[in-house]
C-alpha cells in the first residue's frame, strides 16, 4: 500500500508564491520529496521562482539547509586527532587559493579537509588545478580522507556523490530555470555541502566586482551575512571575507600555470595579492580554531608549507617535483603606447583564458591544463611601447582570436590606475 504524502507540492508552491512562509516540516518533505523523485521537476522549479521573487526569512533558509543536509550522508572528523578548519570560496579569475592556504594552515596542525569542484564556465575549479599535477588523483574514499587528514593535515578531492544530493538535483535545476542568483538558493547550497561535510569552523571567501558571482558589493554582502548566520546557527564556527574581484588574481589564469604560481607561494615568494588573500584566511581559519597570535607568513618563508604540499600531493599519487603540462603555442600581447596599466578587468580575462581550453562549456568537456594567460604586469604598473602585458598559452593557435575577442576593452593603458578599492573590503563574524 502506498504511503500518503503529508503534504501536496502545488499547495507549497502558492504558499510561496503569495509572500507566505513555509514550515520546517513543508521545507523538509518537500526536499526529500524531491530527492527521491516524488515532487517533478517542473514543481521544483515553480518553486526555486517563487524563492526568487518572495525570498525567504532566517528559518526558513536554515530549514532548508538542514533538509539539504539531511539528504545524504554526513562526514564525522570527530576520531581525528586534529581539530578541523575549512574554507570555502565562490570563486573568480585567478583565485588559486585553496592550493597554497590548505598546506599553510595544515602546517600549524590543524586538519583541512577540502572538499572542491571542477570549473565551469570562466571561473576555474580547483580540482582540474590539481589534476595538472602528474599521477594526481580527485577520488578518495572516506576512509582515504580521513587517514590522509591524520597524518598529513590536508586534503583536496572531490566530494562524494552521498553528501547533500538534494543540493545536487537542485544546482542542476537552478542553473536552466534562471534562478541561480537567489541568495536563498545560494546559501542553502554553499552550506549544506560545508555542514554535511561536518567541518568545526568555516571561513568563507566571498568575492565582489565584475569577475565574481555577484558583482555588487552590498549583494555579495548580503550574502556573506547569510552564509554566515547559516553556520553559526548550526554550530559552526563562522565568518566571511569579503574580497575583491575586479583583477584578476595573482599573474596566472589557468590550471598548470596557477599551480606554478602557487608553489611559489609556498616557497615564500609569489605575487603579492595571492599572498595577502592566503594569508589572511589562514589567520581567520587559525583563530576559529582557536590558535591566536600565530605569524603565518612564517611559515611560508621557513619551508614548513612547502613540506605540507609536497606530503598533500604526493599522498593523493601526484609527484610534486614532475614538470607541470605546457602549451605548445603561445601569443604575446605588448603595450601600443607608453603609459600606466590604468585597468584589468577580472571578467575577460577569465572568459578567454576559457576560450583557450583552461574552463568548459560543459561539465562533460575536458580541460586542457596547459592552456591560460600569465600576466605580466598588474594594473598600477608603469610600461613603454613594446613591453609584454600578458601572454595566451594554448595547444591550438586557432584558439588564440577568440580569446583575444573577448579581452578587447577588457584593459587599458592610460594615464593613472583605477581605484578598484582594497583587495581585502570587510571581514564578517556574525
Amino acid at each position: 500500500m502506498t504511503a500518503i504524502e503529508p503534504f501536496d507540492a502545488v499547495d507549497l508552491i502558492k504558499i510561496k508564491r503569495d509572500g507566505g512562509e513555509l514550515s520546517a516540516a513543508q521545507i523538509g518533505w518537500l526536499v526529500d520529496a524531491y530527492t527521491r523523485g516524488y515532487v517533478a521537476d517542473e514543481q521544483m522549479s515553480a518553486m526555486t521562482m517563487a524563492i526568487f521573487l518572495r525570498g525567504m526569512v532566517s528559518t526558513e533558509i536554515n530549514d532548508l539547509t538542514a533538509a539539504m543536509v539531511n539528504s545524504g550522508e554526513r562526514l564525522d572528523f570527530s576520531g581525528l586527532s586534529k581539530v578541523t578548519t575549512d574554507k570555502h570560496s565562490t570563486g573568480g579569475v585567478g583565485d588559486k587559493i585553496t592550493l597554497p592556504l590548505a598546506p599553510l594552515v595544515a602546517s600549524f596542525g590543524l586538519a583541512v579537509p577540502q572538499l572542491s569542484g571542477r570549473g565551469l564556465g570562466h571561473t576555474g575549479g580547483t580540482l582540474d588545478k590539481f589534476e595538472s599535477i602528474p599521477g594526481w588523483r580527485a577520488d578518495l574514499s572516506n576512509a582515504e580522507m580521513l587517514a590522509q587528514l591524520e597524518k598529513v593535515g590536508a586534503v583536496v578531492c572531490a566530494a562524494g556523490s552521498g553528501l547533500a544530493p538534494a543540493d545536487r538535483k537542485l544546482y542542476a535545476l537552478r542553473d536552466i530555470t534562471g534562478t541561480v542568483e537567489a541568495i536563498p538558493l545560494i546559501a542553502s547550497s554553499i552550506m549544506s555541502k560545508k555542514l554535511a561535510e561536518g567541518t568545526s569552523s568555516l571561513v568563507l571567501d566571498v568575492k565582489f566586482g565584475n569577475g565574481a558571482f555577484m558583482s555588487e558589493f552590498e549583494r555579495a554582502k548580503e550574502l556573506a551575512n547569510v552564509l554566515v548566520r547559516i553556520g553559526n546557527d548550526a554550530g559552526v564556527a563562522t565568518r566571511a571575507v569579503l574580497t575583491n574581484m575586479n583583477t584578476p588574481l595573482g599573474l596566472a589564469i589557468g590550471n598548470a600555470n596557477e599551480v606554478r604560481e602557487s608553489v611559489e607561494v609556498l616557497a615564500g615568494g609569489g605575487p603579492a595579492d595571492v599572498v595577502e588573500v592566503t594569508v589572511t584566511l589562514a589567520e581567520h581559519m587559525l583563530e576559529l580554531a582557536g590558535m591566536t597570535g600565530v605569524d603565518v607568513g612564517a611559515n611560508l618563508d621557513n619551508g614548513k608549507a612547502m613540506d605540507s604540499w609536497r606530503s598533500m600531493v604526493s599522498a593523493q599519487g601526484g609527484d610534486p617535483d614532475a614538470a607541470l603540462p605546457v602549451a605548445s603555442e603561445s601569443h604575446v600581447v605588448t603595450a601600443t603606447r607608453d603609459g600606466v596599466v590604468s585597468r584589468m578587468d577580472a571578467l575577460p580575462f577569465g572568459i578567454a583564458a576559457w576560450r583557450l581550453g583552461a574552463g568548459r562549456a560543459r561539465k562533460e568537456d575536458p580541460v586542457i591544463h596547459a592552456a591560460g594567460i600569465d600576466l605580466a604586469v598588474k594594473p598600477g604598473a608603469t610600461v613603454k611601447k613594446g613591453d609584454v602585458v600578458f601572454t595566451l598559452s594554448a595547444n591550438d593557435s586557432a584558439r588564440f582570436d577568440r580569446a583575444l575577442e573577448a579581452l578587447d576593452g577588457g584593459w587599458e593603458i592610460g594615464e593613472s590606475v583605477i581605484d578598484r578599492g582594497p583587495l581585502i573590503a570587510e571581514v564578517i563574524t556574525g
